[in-house]
This record gives C-alpha cells, sequence and structure tokens, in this order.
C-alpha cells in the first residue's frame, strides 16, 4: 500500500507558529499577573476561543458590528500580550491595572462568548398579506351588459335557412312565424316596433330575407 504524499502548506505552518508563540506569550502574561497553574493555561484558551466566534460571526453575514466588537477585543489582548513580554514590560513588577485587566478578563470573554453564541438571528421576510378589498360603498357597481338572446334562425331547419336566393322569393311560414314572435317579443320589451336590422340580426337571414320577412309582418 503505497502511502499518501503529504503536502505541507507553508500558510498553516505560519499559522501554526503565529498560534504557538501567542499562545505561549498570553501564558507567560498571565503567570506574572498572579494567575498561576492551570489558569494561566487557560488565559491564551479563552482569547483564542473569543477570537474564534468572532471571526464566525463576521463569516456568517449577521450582526457584523458585534462581530467586529469582539474580534478587536480579542485580538488587543493578544496583541498586548505579545507586546508586553517582548521586553518592554518587567515580568517580575506587572503594574496594578494589568493584574486588574487580567483578572477581569474571563468576565468580559464569558459576555462576548455568550453575545456571539446566542445573538438574535436574522428576521426572515413574513409573507405580506393582502390588501383588504375595497368596502361595498366605495365598490364601484358593476354594470350588467345587455344578453342578447340566441339566433332564433338557429332552431330552424338548413334547408329553411338557406332557402332564401338573392332576389325576392316566397318566405316560409315557418320562418315568418318566428319572425313574428320575435317581433312581438321586441315589442313587449321595449315598446316600439322591430326594425329590419335588429331582425336579420334576431333570426340570422340575409337582409334582402329579412327585409321579405319584415314586409309580410306589416
Amino acid at each position: 500500500m503505497r502511502a499518501l504524499p503529504v503536502r505541507v502548506d507553508a500558510v498553516l505552518v505560519q499559522a501554526l507558529i503565529a498560534a504557538a508563540l501567542s499562545f505561549a506569550h498570553l501564558h507567560d502574561l498571565a503567570l506574572a499577573a498572579g494567575q498561576d497553574g492551570w489558569k494561566a493555561w487557560a488565559y491564551p484558551v479563552s482569547v483564542d476561543l473569543l477570537m474564534v466566534a468572532a471571526w464566525r460571526r463576521l463569516r456568517s453575514g449577521e450582526a457584523r458590528a458585534a462581530g467586529w466588537c469582539w474580534f478587536l477585543v480579542a485580538l488587543a489582548a493578544s496583541l498586548g500580550a505579545n507586546v508586553a513580554t517582548a521586553g518592554l514590560l518587567d515580568l517580575d513588577d506587572v503594574p496594578a491595572w494589568l493584574r486588574i485587566l487580567v483578572a477581569g478578563w474571563p468576565a468580559v470573554a464569558f459576555l462576548g462568548g455568550t453575545l456571539l453564541a446566542h445573538g438574535a438571528p436574522k428576521p426572515t421576510k413574513t409573507p405580506t398579506t393582502a390588501s383588504e378589498p375595497p368596502s361595498t360603498a366605495e365598490a364601484p357597481e358593476p354594470t350588467a351588459a345587455p344578453v342578447e338572446p340566441p339566433s332564433v334562425a338557429a332552431e330552424l331547419p338548413a334547408a329553411e335557412r338557406e332557402s332564401a336566393p338573392g332576389s325576392p322569393s316566397p318566405v316560409p311560414p315557418a320562418l315568418v312565424a318566428m319572425a313574428r314572435r320575435v317581433a312581438d317579443e321586441h315589442r313587449a320589451r321595449t315598446g316600439t316596433p322591430i326594425d329590419t336590422s335588429t331582425l336579420r340580426a334576431r333570426l340570422g337571414v340575409p337582409m334582402p330575407l329579412a327585409e321579405a320577412i319584415a314586409a309580410q309582418l306589416t
């Protein structure tokens, strides 16, 4: 079985070195500030976890202001330890204000981690409800369109509907009876006698035949 080749990532190696050095500087600073034993080792872990939590919040895109705030707090703690242990600070005689900062760090880290982990989630968009229809007093009343009755010629046999040539010819009695019934219905509905155009439209016949029918109705 062939061993898989191991690829060395320069960026990963650099990150591991930086993390190890920062971890050691935080440990030394906490130890110099009076936090001995396991407490000195817990300080760098707390700072790194807060920085990771803030970075994850920034990557998620939610509450970026809070993410940047706590990321800068953790970065200042890490960078401050690196500078303080570079020989600019006497670790054998740590000032009182630095001891106070180191002693108060656990509460600050706990507050930041809690706010980042249990921050308010991004609100989801709720579907907008349709606007209420206007009241009956404001809505315009629909106008009823006039309904035309079906053509009477459709009730006739095809032979009688097509029997009218271009020249005047005798009108079938059945067609005259239907035309009279249509005329009576029109007079009862409108109070006026039916005209030739309306009669032709109601019967569905050519105009010459409609004129011949109208002549027999008078």
